[in-house]
């Protein structure tokens, strides 16, 4: 066991922060899904949209690698764990590479799902402020942890699974169409 854990956590940590970004986005769309059903009344059996999951995965794979790269850049970048630079590393996080995140999780899941750009950059338009706005909520206490006293190799699964209770609501968001947004105050045309 202890093997097979270093070969996950060494050699193979780019696969497994792959797989592991796969599995935790499409626990995070199933339970996503299971929210919704219960508040439209559903059963899971007749609400479960199976083809959405697929895609969520699929979107969580795509990031996988990119969290990968982004850590071990960051830890070269800026190397320690003291408070200044882990406050610079959560900047770099929240300045950056946030709004990359929130663009490329709209494009990815809306084209996957038959979106055309155009509709993507609507959707985009409509509902990024939400979605970066519970960004600043979650993610710089999350990264202090993350940064400040989690192990390089163990970085990307923290995330991923913080991330994955954080899918519920990015999955919610996307496939919500009555948002009332902080910007406008107004629900998105269809």
């Amino acid at each position: 066991m202890r093997r097979i854990w270093k070969l996950l956590f060494g050699r193979y940590l780019l696969v497994t922060n792959t797989v592991s970004s796969g599995v935790l986005m499409l626990a995070g769309d199933m339970a996503a899904q299971e929210i919704e059903n219960r508040i439209n009344n559903k059963t899971a059996s007749t609400g479960r949209d199976w083809k959405r999951m697929s895609n969520m995965t699929l979107v969580g794979l795509s990031q996988g690698p990119l969290h990968h790269y982004l850590y071990k850049w960051m830890d070269v970048f800026l190397p320690g764990a003291s408070v200044r630079t882990v406050l610079k590393k959560i900047a770099i996080d929240q300045f950056a590479i946030s709004p990359i995140f929130i663009i490329t999780y709209l494009y990815s899941a809306g084209l996957l799902e038959g979106a055309t750009i155009t509709e993507c950059t609507a959707e985009l338009q409509h509902k990024y402020w939400t979605i970066y706005t519970a960004d600043w909520l979650v993610w710089p206490p999350t990264q202090f942890i993350n940064f400040y006293l989690i192990t390089p190799k163990y970085r990307v699964l923290y995330i991923n699974v913080i991330t994955m209770l954080y899918n519920v609501f990015l999955c919610y968001i996307k496939h919500n169409n009555d948002l009332i947004l902080p910007v406008t105050g107004k629900a998105p045309v269809d």
